[in-house]
């Protein structure tokens, strides 16, 4: 990156006060993620609106403002553009507020909030223009799925796998593909989870979206209910899976009319994400300097356990999971 971040942020917030009229405003970070986008939130009163800076030789602002108006079109509750400069990565945003999903739900308010966030996602899935979008093809999958050895066994636990368990492991990939290539195929956001929802009228406000691609109609509910940073009962995850099949079978979507077929799918759909996190995790921490969000990977861990003790699919994936572990570098 060759411009200072702090020049960045100055430029960006003297870009969106001319566009906004302000004289003076107050600008501080609203929120970061895992990628190299920042968020500002420029504040003049009462009023206030978000600046995203994208450096436009690591992120482009196109796939995000073409999924904005999609999702907009469809219904949803997401950003408004209200500016662009596509020559210095920034944007000019409505803002959806201060309070995102994952600090505000606990067990009194999950059931109405899920209950919403099912509904928005339905609309999304039968709505939302899927057209042109990037397809969640095999060489995708299996680009995420290399992740996990590449940086988290590479550089977490500092393991090379054997030959022999290189070639389990393709096994194991080509189980997973398989699973995610035999659904039906929808626009899918791609991280629906409650750190990209936000408390806001309609509920929810949804963000993060410019990853979006057409792909299997399970992966965002369970981004969803077996989530990255937080975690609930297996039961109860399962009985808010079930609603959200009975409710996309109402809405006319491409769902399995099997309740077992669905938990199924919906496991192995996991199995793929999960594995896929752990290596972004892993990579954000080497090569990004983000350590915290390795803290996580024992949920996920704990997620791939509770899918291995009731696929048998996935035996072969508990065997090499326990030899890597058994070879993993102390402390890790």
């Amino acid at each position: 990156m060759s411009e200072n971040p702090d020049q960045r942020a100055r430029q960006a917030l003297e870009w969106a006060a001319r566009r906004l009229g302000w004289t003076n405003p107050e600008f501080a970070p609203a929120s970061s993620d895992a990628s190299f986008r920042r968020y500002f939130r420029i504040s003049h009163g009462m009023d206030s609106r978000i600046v995203m800076d994208a450096p436009p030789d690591a992120e482009s602002l196109e796939p995000f403002v073409d999924i904005a108006r999609r999702l907009a079109a469809a219904g949803l509750n997401v950003p408004e553009v209200l500016a662009e400069d596509r020559e210095r990565g920034f944007l000019l945003l409505t803002d959806l507020g201060r309070r995102p999903w994952h600090r505000v739900l606990d067990e009194n308010n999950a059931a109405g909030m899920f209950a919403d966030a099912i509904s928005a996602l339905t609309t999304m899935q039968a709505k939302a223009d899927p057209s042109g979008l990037p397809e969640y093809d095999a060489a995708l999958l299996l680009r995420e799925l290399a992740l996990f050895p590449d940086w988290f066994l590479g550089r977490h636990w500092r393991i090379e796998p054997t030959e022999t368990e290189l070639d389990d492991w393709e096994v194991v990939c080509m189980t997973l593909i398989r699973w995610a290539l035999d659904q039906s195929q929808v626009f899918v956001h791609r991280d629906f989870m409650p750190r990209n929802l936000m408390v806001s009228d309609p509920n929810p406000g949804i963000l993060d979206f410019q990853d979006a691609v057409l792909g299997p109609i399970s992966y965002d509910p369970v981004c969803l209910f077996r989530d990255a940073f937080l975690s609930w009962p297996p039961e109860r995850v399962d009985e808010w899976l079930e609603d959200y099949r009975q409710r996309a079978h109402s809405a006319g979507l491409p769902v399995p009319g099997d309740a077992r077929l669905w938990q199924r799918t919906c496991d192995l759909m996991g199995v793929q994400r999960h594995l896929k996190v752990l290596g972004i995790f892993a990579r954000i921490r080497y090569r990004d300097g983000k350590p915290h969000y390795l803290e996580d990977a024992r949920r996920f861990f704990a997620y791939l356990k509770a899918a291995i003790e009731r696929n048998p699919e996935l035996g072969l994936l508990d065997r090499l999971l326990g030899a890597w572990r058994s070879r993993a570098a102390p402390g890790d």
